[in-house]
């Protein structure tokens, strides 16, 4: 039972089906928290602008709040071109202070959260139509904690 939870299950020709699948969100254009929900090794072939290389394939659930969430698919490519790309998404997600070396803990990926700033990305479908989509254009640094106000010995008026 465990194998069909984690993995789904084959459809007979006959059987009922009803579930319409997750809603996704277009969220407008901005910043948000987000949680890596998947993570894959993968490789990539290359291209004219990176030589092949092996890649991190996320899947990111950006949380929009009452706007619904967004679903995006994101690579990070292992190469010293973008570097400051996977040193930027590991301080994101708290595993990196700006400025230090770091050795990615790859197997603490799922569940990780951050923040992102998401973009909306314009492209032509298959069938010739425009479509648009969410990509991530930037992770960004966790917020500064907020310092406690100066704590005093003495009390206004107390003189």
């Amino acid at each position: 039972m465990a194998y069909e939870e984690n993995t789904g299950r084959a459809f007979g020709w006959d059987d009922e089906i009803q579930n319409d699948g997750p809603d996704y969100a277009l969220l407008p254009d901005g910043d948000y928290p987000f949680t890596v929900t998947k993570f894959e090794r993968a490789r990539f072939d290359g291209s004219a602008k990176l030589p092949p290389c092996s890649m991190a394939k996320l899947s990111i659930t950006v949380h929009g709040g009452d706007k619904g969430d967004a679903y995006v698919t994101h690579r990070l490519y292992l190469h010293t071109r973008t570097e400051g790309l996977l040193c930027a998404f590991f301080e994101s997600i708290g595993q990196r202070k700006h400025g230090e070396k770091l050795r990615p803990r790859w197997d603490e990926l799922e569940g990780a959260q951050g923040l992102c700033h998401l973009g909306i990305h314009e492209y032509t479908k298959k069938d010739g139509n425009p479509g648009t989509s969410n990509e991530i254009t930037k992770f960004l640094p966790p917020p500064e904690p907020k310092a406690a106000p100066a704590a005093t010995s003495w009390k206004q008026g107390s003189f």
